[in-house]
């Protein structure tokens, strides 16, 4: 059994990111008011000086006001009923595989941790690490995420999987497309480069990883996948 590490947005979701798709959801839901509107522009302004052109990807202002438990329910709606016609048929079928194998899978990523929940649950995946967006009490904030797994940090994630699961970091699977995911790739045994960009192409040609491409679909365009076993 080895644990196998599957990454989101580019790999198992191509196209717009899931927390992308989200938000667009949670606008066709009306769950997007002047409040959410406002505390998004206002971090922005607000955090560009910290986090420059990464101030979109620690912007998570536009939960603000909404429980835990709103956005748990509205993310397990969105997962059943528009995310899971966007899942990539050669990454979910490697998923299937590994599971089928007895392999631990595991979710990393940086979207919110709400939206990794559910799509873990709809994959009947045990485990998942991803953005943790701050609240007080129970209701979201407009402060930065308290956890953010993008690039070096991934592998600090990477490790507190491997001791949830109990299973060495040094025989896992890694699956990325970008070249921010290639500092975890060399911390595995084994990694896959799905759809990979540029960069992670050319590296992958360099260490000879694995590429996973499939060139007869474009991206957003595959057939909805059924997410039963």
């Amino acid at each position: 059994m080895r644990l196998v590490l599957f990454d989101i947005d580019g790999t198992l979701v191509p196209g717009a990111s899931s927390e992308a798709r989200f938000a667009r959801y949670l606008w066709d839901q009306g769950a997007l008011g002047m409040r959410q509107l406002l505390a998004f522009a206002w971090f922005c302004l607000r955090y560009f000086p910290r986090y420059g052109r990464h101030v979109m990807q620690k912007n998570k202002a536009y939960l603000s006001g909404h429980t835990k438990a709103e956005i748990a329910a509205l993310a397990r709606d969105f997962v059943a009923t528009r995310l899971s016609y966007a899942l990539y048929t050669p990454a979910l079928e490697r998923l299937r595989a590994h599971q089928a194998a007895g392999d631990r899978v595991a979710l990393l990523s940086g979207t919110p941790q709400f939206i990794a929940d559910a799509l873990a649950e709809s994959l009947d995946v045990t485990h998942s690490h991803a953005s943790l967006c701050a609240t007080r009490g129970n209701v979201y904030t407009g402060a930065p995420p308290l956890r953010h797994p993008y690039g070096p940090t991934k592998i600090d994630a990477a490790r507190a999987l491997a001791r949830e699961t109990g299973l060495s970091l040094d025989r896992a699977v890694a699956f990325g497309d970008s070249i921010t995911d290639a500092h975890l790739f060399r911390a595995v045994e084994e990694a896959v480069a799905v759809q990979p960009d540029k960069r992670l192409s050319e590296a992958a040609d360099g260490a000879g990883w694995e590429v996973l491409l499939d060139r007869m679909t474009a991206p957003g365009t595959h057939d909805h996948q059924d997410l039963s076993r």
